[in-house]
């Protein structure tokens, strides 16, 4: 197992709530990260349990926030 394949997994599982939002809102995902850990040190560790109720969200956001599809302009109602 190489480093870049542990990577891959920390980097899906550990970080996704960051790389979610630094592409969500085109903001380095680095930034964000240090931002989550200047905020946990400072605040004794509350913001750990933002990021958990953002993991939480971010793991069933499709059953949560259901895509509704589009309907076509060709669709008769």
């Amino acid at each position: 197992m190489g480093l870049e394949k542990i990577y891959h997994i920390l980097e899906k599982n550990a970080f996704g709530v960051c790389t979610y939002f630094g592409n969500k809102w085109g903001v380095p995902v680095t930034k964000i990260r240090l931002s989550f850990i200047y905020l946990t040190f400072f605040t004794l560790g509350s913001p750990i349990v933002i990021y958990f109720l953002f993991a939480l969200v971010l793991e069933y956001k499709d059953y949560i926030f259901p895509k509704q599809k589009r309907k076509s302009i060709w669709d008769i109602e």
